[in-house]
């Protein structure tokens, strides 16, 4: 599987770990920046990542910053991805069994290598689940206007 990883300067330790981790895996991996912990500002490579994701280059994305909410906010902004932030297995299992996530998102100063490959494992090896939740994610896709909502 071909994936595409992002990070903020608080991440690049863990994502560098996660780089040689996927890679001894068998998957293609694009590190996608940055490569040392000079500030930089997460909604930059958010957005790189996403777009990977959304234009085909990567089949998944894994978003890194120190929480891993900035960039998943980042990564969701387009309408291609469904980025879930994840900090155990179940949580990243259930992001794509139930919400077809394509890009996983983790806080390298809450979650340890250890639980991040789990997630990792967890997220990759699982496969959306399609019925009742296929109804749910089109709509993710495809939100009603605000006037629509009750």
């Amino acid at each position: 599987m071909r994936i595409a990883i992002a990070s903020d300067h608080a991440a690049t330790a863990l994502k560098s770990a996660l780089v040689a981790y996927l890679v001894e895996a068998g998957h293609q991996v694009d590190d996608l920046g940055p490569h040392d912990d000079t500030s930089v500002d997460y909604p930059d490579y958010g957005y790189k990542l996403a777009e990977a994701v959304a234009s085909g280059a990567a089949e998944r994305g894994v978003a890194l910053c120190g929480s891993g909410i900035g960039i998943s906010i980042a990564v969701n902004r387009n309408p291609g991805c469904r980025c879930a932030l994840v900090s155990e297995p179940l949580s990243a299992k259930l992001a794509r069994e139930h919400n077809d996530a394509n890009v996983i998102a983790m806080g390298a100063r809450l979650t340890g290598i250890d639980m991040a490959k789990a997630c990792l494992d967890a997220f990759l090896s699982t496969e959306f689940g399609g019925d009742r939740h296929a109804r749910r994610v089109d709509k993710l896709s495809n939100p009603p206007f605000a006037k629509d909502y009750v």
